[in-house]
């Protein structure tokens, strides 16, 4: 099939997570991504859990449907290679601290001069600019900033943080989509005749923790507006009843989301509880959270009476939405992400003596009934090097070698 992306060009000066996530959306659906690494080491997320061999998981998933590339940024011909490659592309992605590019006489200017179409997405911990925008900084410390970090764990304990970046990937996900949304833009201003976009509007700015502050709903609103502090709450989320993990007996636990109006009704009949189904203080949400201890002490009094399996049939037949909780070896065993294609299959190198057959998630969102083929996972260091600068910088074979 042609992918939406198609005959897009993109450049990745990106490390870590953020800028690799928005890059490998692209790629995902078609386009061209050139990952610059450095020489010798490359990407760090080659190591992050590295458990055998030379690349880890991580690094493979992250990077997976690009070229690698090795550029010396810290030498002349490594800046002047990029700007070469920059004429020649549609998009450049960086997550460097602010002013970095600049301090290489990487600037908006010289890329402009190169190529007048680049979007120039730029992904960094706090924006381009404010005050606090030439502070280093990790998604971890994005993600307390933008009020997440205060909402997840136990309201009797510190907080916590999720098992994943997620304030990276948010990230990526917004540098993606301004991405193309400068693209789109740039089309339709061409087709109307137009100039060509300003710097100003090429140049996409994401800060991990905006990133992470658009997602927290009405965190801010219900502030400003009712002098409400939201607080940790464990598995519930506030103001939402009843909805939360049980335990079943059998070891495992599982999710029930029952907080609709109407489903709380069948509910409460299913687990043999009509008199809490009856009850006109629980018709509502506002009610349900004001007894959430009261309502979640019945269902896992009737949980507990069940296996895993029985509980999640019995909350089925009556359209109760529930789920177990999943670990990678469920995920690899559903039937319903194989149906979709969401775990797809290579032969790779682990650093044993033959390759290891393992699953990659699939590309999200779905085209069509199924996702679309991943075409190769990260690369290999430099993979791609000769190959580029010798079909896109014309660089000849004695040039590459010195």
């Amino acid at each position: 099939m042609t992918l939406p992306l198609d005959g897009v060009r993109v450049l990745e000066l990106g490390n870590y997570i953020a800028a690799p996530t928005a890059g490998r959306m692209l790629a995902d659906f078609g386009a061209e991504v050139i990952k610059v690494e450095r020489p010798g080491t490359g990407d760090e997320l080659r190591n992050w859990r590295l458990y055998s061999g030379t690349t880890s998981m991580l690094y493979r998933t992250i990077n997976r449907n690009k070229k690698s590339i090795v550029l010396d940024l810290r030498t002349e011909q490594g800046r002047k290679d990029v700007v070469e490659l920059a004429a020649k592309c549609d998009i450049l992605l960086e997550n460097f601290r602010p002013g970095t590019l600049e301090k290489w006489g990487i600037t908006s200017e010289v890329l402009t001069e190169a190529n007048p179409d680049l979007v120039v997405t730029r992904i960094s911990a706090f924006g381009q600019t404010g005050p606090m925008s030439d502070r280093p900084g990790f998604a971890a410390v994005a993600e307390a900033y933008g009020g997440f970090r205060n909402l997840v764990g136990d309201p009797d304990r510190p907080p916590v943080r999720v098992g994943v970046s997620i304030g990276d990937s948010i990230a990526g996900l917004y540098a993606a989509f301004g991405s193309v949304m400068a693209l789109f833009q740039r089309q339709v201003q061409r087709q109307a005749g137009g100039t060509s976009l300003t710097a100003s509007e090429r140049t996409i700015d994401v800060a991990l923790n905006e990133s992470i502050l658009s997602m927290m709903e009405s965190l801010i609103p219900d502030y400003l507006a009712y002098g409400v502090e939201r607080e940790r709450t464990g598995g519930r989320m506030e103001g939402i009843a009843p909805s939360n993990a049980y335990p079943c007996n059998d070891g495992h636990a599982i999710i029930i989301a029952g907080n609709g109006d109407a489903i709380f009704q069948r509910y409460m009949e299913t687990i043999d509880r009509p008199d809490l189904a009856a009850d006109p203080d629980l018709a509502t949400n506002a009610g349900r959270w004001r007894r959430r201890d009261e309502l979640d002490s019945a269902i896992s009094d009737w949980t507990g009476l069940h296996s895993r399996a029985d509980a999640l049939a019995i909350l089925d037949k009556a359209g109760v939405p529930s789920g177990p909780i999943y670990t990678a070896a469920d995920i690899v065993a559903d039937e319903q992400y194989a149906a979709r294609n969401m775990i797809q299959h290579f032969a790779v190198d682990t650093g044993g003596d033959e390759p290891v057959d393992v699953g990659f998630v699939g590309v999200v969102p779905v085209i069509g009934d199924r996702s679309i083929p991943i075409r190769s996972v990260g690369p290999e260091l430099g993979e791609h090097t000769r190959e580029v600068l010798s079909s896109l910088l014309g660089r000849t074979d004695e040039e590459l070698d010195a």
